[in-house]
């Protein structure tokens, strides 16, 4: 069980070093339907396991220019308060309903990572021997509500679901904030993990943690990070994006079903 455990979670952490966020999306049905935990537990469980890893991840990425530190805060500080509020929600529904709702997520992740992948790419940044060059659009109207929206949207599905959000995240730091792909994750992942500790703060007071579970999957999916990180830096992740995005439908698909047969 440990093996298999480890293993999960290394799947999943490379998933999120290698496409800043997305791994959570995975760790629900494997928490639920491979080590046999309720989905209330799971999301739990899931909101240590994503928030250990993305906090992993940026902590490989504190050397050079890999995080915006101003835009990552300005997501985080507005998902607290909606995280604290999906917390609450969370506890008080079904298991069928919750993970009917997680796996409506799972479609709506893969439909907006196969649309961010058809969208038009953002200006090249030049080659800078190392350095990245973080260019962004001037702040508007328009990118404020669209933080206040996209910012409060993934806090709140966290709370909720125990996922990051980080399909959210990444194509609005993308396509709004122009910032670079590798910019985007590093910044993806420190937005994640405010918004998990903020929703364990929320749940401490009654945190039911199988630590026996949770415990190897975290620490395989921080070695997991590690190694995503490597093969963004080497591969095109579009074409990882696309496959990642079909896998997210047929687990969305899987998950509905079985969830609707529960009813």
């Amino acid at each position: 069980m440990v093996l298999l455990t480890a293993v999960l979670g290394l799947l999943m952490g490379v998933v999120i070093g290698g496409l800043g966020g997305g791994g959570g999306v995975l760790t629900i049905p494997a928490l639920v339907y491979v080590l046999g935990q309720s989905a209330h537990d799971a999301t739990t469980g899931s909101v240590v396991i994503v928030g250990v890893t993305a906090l992993a991840g940026v902590l490989t990425r504190l050397r050079g220019d890999s995080i915006d530190w101003p835009t990552a805060l300005a997501f985080g500080v507005v998902g607290l308060p909606t995280a604290y509020l999906g917390t609450l929600l969370n506890g008080t529904v079904g298991q069928p309903v919750l993970l009917l709702s997680f796996a409506g997520l799972t479609i709506v992740a893969a439909a907006a990572m196969l649309a961010d992948r058809r969208r038009s790419a953002p200006p090249v940044v030049p080659d800078t021997g190392g350095t990245t060059v973080i260019t962004r659009t001037r702040p508007t109207v328009d990118f404020a509500l669209r933080t206040l929206v996209c910012g409060g949207a993934v806090g709140f599905l966290t709370g909720f679901l125990g996922v990051g959000g980080g399909f959210l995240i990444v194509p609005a730091l993308v396509l709004a904030m122009r910032l670079p792909m590798r910019v985007a994750v590093g910044t993806s992942l420190l937005v994640i993990a405010i918004n998990s500790a903020a929703a364990l703060a929320v749940r401490l007071g009654d945190l039911d943690v199988d630590w026996s579970v949770i415990a190897p999957f975290a620490v395989a999916a921080i070695a997991g990070s590690s190694v995503g990180k490597i093969i963004a830096n080497r591969l095109d992740t579009s074409r990882l994006t696309s496959a990642f995005a079909i896998l997210l439908v047929l687990v969305g698909v899987g998950v509905g079903v079985r969830s609707l047969l529960a009813l």
